[in-house]
């Protein structure tokens, strides 16, 4: 079982940014594929991107150009950059290793609260 602890979420206005932090506790690096989700209230959760093993990224059109997903192999955490914050971005943010089909493959966190207004 691999886990994983999700850090940085805050309180942001509109058009903000916020660096999200993935701590997992295996090697990063030998994941297949890492991603970034997110529940908003209401919502169901979903995938908005993801960094595979050989570094390639994939982003939900919602976040594309303005969400950047990184990892650090050394630290063994991945990263989620957000830029250009909306309102609709407000969601509990979790990682966690992804399938080929983008569900994920183990238990969740606590996820890191990340709230967009003014």
């Amino acid at each position: 079982q691999v886990q994983f602890v999700e850090s940085g979420g805050g309180l942001v206005q509109p058009g903000g940014s916020l660096r999200l932090s993935c701590a997992a506790s295996t090697t990063v690096g030998s994941i297949y594929a890492t991603g970034w989700y997110r529940q908003g209230p209401g919502k169901q959760r979903e995938l908005v991107a993801t960094i595979y093993s050989g570094g390639v990224t994939n982003y939900a059109d919602s976040v594309r150009g303005r969400f950047t997903i990184s990892r650090d192999n050394a630290k063994n955490t991945v990263y989620l950059q957000m830029s250009s914050l909306k309102p609709e971005d407000t969601a509990v943010y979790y990682c966690n290793a992804a399938r080929v089909t983008g569900t994920a493959i183990y238990s969740w966190g606590q996820g890191t609260q990340v709230t967009v207004s003014s």
